[in-house]
């Protein structure tokens, strides 16, 4: 039997040709997330908007992927982005679903990485800055909605968790640095974690916290 190993990367799906507009499954109210299949809800740090959803299949993998962007934005520029990404086994008959463990873009901007369990199942999740490509094939559909996205550093966190056999959850969230009312350099060794201090480490700090509050305020269905 063949195992599924999930394609839980949205840029692989906003690629991948077959990539389809998707009923909507997941939903902002406010500043809590809720998605019906698979049942789990979470508290955000600001009140988002759906801009784009979409979902692709993987035949050869036995699995489909649904996406889901949501931002945050201030005079048509995103201030804070959400994806939302889940990816279901569409084989019975295949192996249970499987995923990769979670890496940064670099271990020299990584400023955290661990595991909570919540239910009975391991949530993998790290922190790290990057910064944000407005070209990339991935954020189109937020440039198509008439909303920009800037070429600024911005922080990151995603987690990552198997809901069950059949379906997986990776969920990220960015943050613009230039967004938390400090003054911050745009200069790459700020950004380094053995050197982040001042208000770049300032910033750092309350991302982290809300952050981890939202990997803490998930709540799940017992197996």
């Amino acid at each position: 039997m063949k195992k599924v190993l999930i394609i839980l990367t949205i840029y692989a799906l906003t690629l991948c040709h077959i990539a389809v507009a998707v009923e909507k499954r997941v939903e902002v109210k406010g500043k809590q997330l809720i998605s019906e299949a698979p049942d789990f809800t979470l508290n955000t740090p600001t009140e988002f908007r759906l801009v784009h959803s979409s979902s692709a299949e993987y035949p050869q993998r036995s699995s489909l992927t649904r996406v889901y962007l949501f931002v945050k934005e201030k005079n048509k520029q995103v201030e804070e982005l959400l994806t939302v990404e889940i990816a279901e086994r569409t084989n019975p008959q295949a192996e249970p679903i499987a995923v990769p463990p979670l890496k940064p873009l670099s271990e020299e901007r990584m400023y955290s990485k661990g595991s909570v369990r919540k239910e009975e199942r391991a949530i993998d999740y790290l922190v790290q800055g990057m910064a944000w490509n407005p070209a990339a094939p991935s954020l189109q559909p937020i440039v198509k909605a008439g909303v920009r996205i800037p070429a600024h550093w911005v922080l990151h966190g995603q987690f990552l968790y198997v809901y069950d056999v059949d379906r997986a959850v990776l969920i990220r969230y960015s943050k613009d640095v230039n967004s938390f009312g400090l003054k911050v350099s745009e200069k790459t060794e700020s950004w380094n974690k053995a050197s982040i201090t001042g208000n770049e480490k300032k910033a750092l700090e309350t991302f982290q916290k809300n952050f981890m509050d939202m990997v803490d305020s998930i709540t799940l269905k017992k197996p």
